[in-house]
């Protein structure tokens, strides 16, 4: 298991950075890195680097499995999803480190059905094309069409307030940030999705009480593009070189907070120099 690499692009990217004294289990699969809260029985946070010129079609396996490297009490395993309508989402997206040879492809789709690389989210938002894949898709289609390397980041906002169930406190956001390699330096985007709204159709065996004023007020949106640094407060991750290269605070041009971006198609996403590489050829 190859796991994470941070020099992938070239510019030294480390894995995001927690608080000291902060349990985390860094767990290497092939191609991507888990960094695993054993109190919440989630990733904090999860990298992949994507070489977008040896992607290949490799089948599902749909093959979930616990990590025997760790406690199955520090993970939430099959037990959280059984009989619900909550979906095992993929962090790592399972086509996302399956490039390389075909023996690394096949052990990358197999470690991507890892139960430390799931995370509880309501079955309409996991499978939204709008939402979730939509915003997956969209990235790794650019890596594929430009034959362009790519570092994702992604894990869920825990908050004190999430719902509990069955033992394991819900997310209501989640977040993902790109980083890519362009002639200037690094460039980087990041995202926040809600499934809050989705959460509402799902049978949870408690009552979700939500606290008034939560910020940040998303509204009728459930997908934005948001600044790196807004990411890095609502997670308590340090996201180091990420904050610097953000894109869209770069295209705002102006000084002061960058306004969350609501997103309702790939369209309205600011992708700044990656966009431009296709123009490049």
């Amino acid at each position: 298991m190859t796991g994470y690499a941070s020099d992938f692009l070239g510019p030294e990217l480390p894995l995001p950075g927690t608080a000291a004294g902060r349990l985390i289990r860094v767990l290497d699969y092939e191609h991507f890195t888990v960094q695993l809260d054993p109190v919440r029985r989630l990733a904090a946070a999860t990298s992949v680097n994507i070489d977008g010129s040896l992607l290949r079609d490799v089948a599902r396996s749909d093959d979930w499995h616990l990590d025997d490297r760790v406690p199955a009490d520090e993970q939430a395993g099959p037990q959280l999803y059984a009989r619900n309508d909550l979906d095992r989402g993929h962090l790592v997206r399972r086509r996302d480190p399956v490039w390389g040879t075909a023996a690394a492809a096949r052990r990358a789709n197999v470690d991507s059905f890892v139960y430390t690389n799931a995370a509880p989210q309501a079955a309409g938002f996991n499978q939204s094309k709008e939402l979730w894949v939509g915003l997956e898709d969209h990235v790794l289609e650019h890596a594929r069409a430009n034959r362009q390397r790519l570092s994702v980041f992604t894990g869920p906002v825990f908050a004190g307030d999430d719902p509990e169930y069955r033992g394991v406190r819900i997310p209501r956001l989640f977040w993902k940030a790109a980083a890519w390699a362009t002639s200037a330096g690094l460039a980087a985007t990041a995202y926040v999705l809600d499934q809050t709204p989705a959460l509402d159709d799902v049978d949870l065996d408690t009552a979700r009480a939500i606290a008034a004023g939560d910020p940040p007020p998303l509204g009728p949106f459930r997908t934005f593009q948001v600044p790196v640094s807004d990411v890095a407060s609502l997670t308590g991750l340090d996201l180091g070189d990420l904050v610097a290269a953000d894109v869209l605070v770069a295209a705002a041009a102006r000084p002061g907070p960058v306004p969350w971006r609501p997103l309702r198609a790939p369209g309205d996403m600011v992708l700044g120099p990656l966009a431009d590489s296709a123009s490049r050829g």
